[in-house]
């Protein structure tokens, strides 16, 4: 089975998956069975100064099969805040060759707004799986990115706020630049939610038809590679091809160096 977003509905009745909780804040309820993927501490290149960037096919292999993942497992990832850090972990899957994992529409709030159980603390692995990562580039560098600015040919999306695209915003991490990589595209994340669930299929579509021609390949950008994905997603979902997130995103570009940076809206 293939798929990138499945519901709460689907969710209650399967057996035979396995659940990841992604969030970046600590949990205190858990879906049952969900098992922790700390992608910002653990599952991660921990020699980068940037937050949580992807680490080696090598690495991330290891942490999933000590996590129980098996080749032909079937994922779903939440987070506890609905549609936020969950579809990072999905697209890192898809990074390293896995497509059987899918995002669950409005994460943990939708499961307890359903009525569903949850429990207090995490479950933990208890086997080792088989899976084996291979890398597929899906996450660009920042020289792709460069070159990608130049050219007519891919667009870079940016998943931030307005405010910060244009410059007017504080960035939350300290000595970053403010404003936006030019030639870049705004494109708000929160804009393709509604609450803590993804917008229909047709409003995604409409919105990103909006500001890019369809089919356009993209290199998706925000703050850090998180929210980026959540666009990842979208795109994704209404059929979108040649998609890449930039893992250092914001918190690489912003920094004082010669990366051109401007600001106002776009």
């Amino acid at each position: 089975m293939k798929a990138n977003i499945v519901s709460v509905e689907w969710l209650k009745f399967q057996k035979d998956v396995i659940i990841f909780d992604a969030s970046l804040k600590p949990s205190s309820t858990f879906i049952p069975g969900a098992l922790i993927f700390d992608f910002d501490k653990k599952i991660c290149d921990k020699n980068s100064t940037l937050p949580h960037m992807m680490p080696t096919a090598e690495i991330f292999q290891e942490e999933v099969q000590k996590l129980g993942v098996n080749q032909d497992s079937f994922i779903v990832v939440y987070d506890n805040e609905g549609i936020f850090s969950s579809p990072r972990v999905w697209w890192m899957f898809r990074s390293m060759g896995h497509d059987k994992v899918a995002v669950l529409d409005g994460g943990l709030p939708e499961w307890i707004a359903a009525g569903l159980e949850t429990q207090e603390a995490s479950t933990q692995p208890t086997q080792r799986g088989n899976f084996k990562a291979i890398d597929l580039k899906l996450f660009s560098h920042a020289e792709e990115v460069a070159k990608a600015l130049l050219s007519d040919q891919v667009q870079v999306l940016d998943a931030r706020s307005k405010g910060r695209f244009a410059g007017t915003e504080s960035e939350p991490r300290p000595g970053l630049r403010s404003g936006h990589m030019p030639g870049s595209i705004n494109l708000p994340f929160k804009e393709l939610l509604n609450g803590h669930k993804l917008k229909s299929l047709d409003e995604i579509k409409n919105i990103f038809l909006g500001k890019i021609p369809d089919q356009t390949p993209i290199i998706f950008s925000c703050g850090s590679g998180v929210t980026a994905c959540i666009l990842c997603l979208g795109a994704e979902l209404i059929g979108m091809k040649n998609l890449k997130v930039y893992d250092g995103s914001w918190s690489e570009w912003g920094l004082p160096s010669e990366r051109p940076v401007e600001t106002g809206e776009k």
